[in-house]
């Protein structure tokens, strides 16, 4: 009885290290999302723990398509980058984020100085994206009530500034 017992432990432990083995496969062959896109940068927000690759997004209809899993950049004007991402995916913990907290974009540092929840309808986007006198980036997220369309009433905005060397 004992033999029969040992002999079929074997073959549960052969059977689960094989499902692994091709869950890791199948998982490890899959392209990453950032595979979609054109890769330009990096953001990485300390304070949270964000580490995440940053897609260069062009205007579609006069929309920008939000990545997935990853950050999207768009810049229309000399010193100004807009980085857009999902609340429930890369950006879940951005309410945390702190003013005064360090965020490094593309290799340089920035430092959070604004903090922003505004009504979906009131942001202006040319306004948002105008031309600075310093480097600044505005990261942009859905928040507030989440509507059945999968949009938000909301968007929480952070602004930073890029730290003098």
């Amino acid at each position: 009885m004992e033999i029969g017992r040992r002999f079929s432990l074997k073959y549960v432990f052969i059977g689960l290290y094989i499902v692994a083995f091709l869950v890791y496969i199948i998982v490890g062959l899959q392209p990453a999302e950032a595979a979609n896109y054109n890769i330009v940068a990096e953001l990485s927000i300390p304070s949270i723990g964000l580490q995440s690759d940053v897609a260069s997004l062009k205007l579609n209809n006069g929309a920008l398509d939000t990545p997935d899993t990853i950050v999207g950049s768009y810049s229309g004007a000399e010193n100004k980058s807009l980085l857009i991402g999902h609340s429930t995916t890369v950006f879940k913990n951005l309410n945390n984020v702190k003013i005064g907290d360090i965020i490094i974009y593309n290799k340089k540092e920035y430092v959070v100085y604004k903090r922003d929840l505004v009504q979906k309808d009131d942001i202006l986007m040319p306004r948002l994206l105008k031309k600075e006198d310093t480097d600044t980036i505005v990261i942009m997220t859905c928040a507030g009530k989440l509507l059945k369309n999968g949009d938000a009433t909301h968007r929480f905005l952070l602004t930073a500034e890029k730290v003098e060397e």
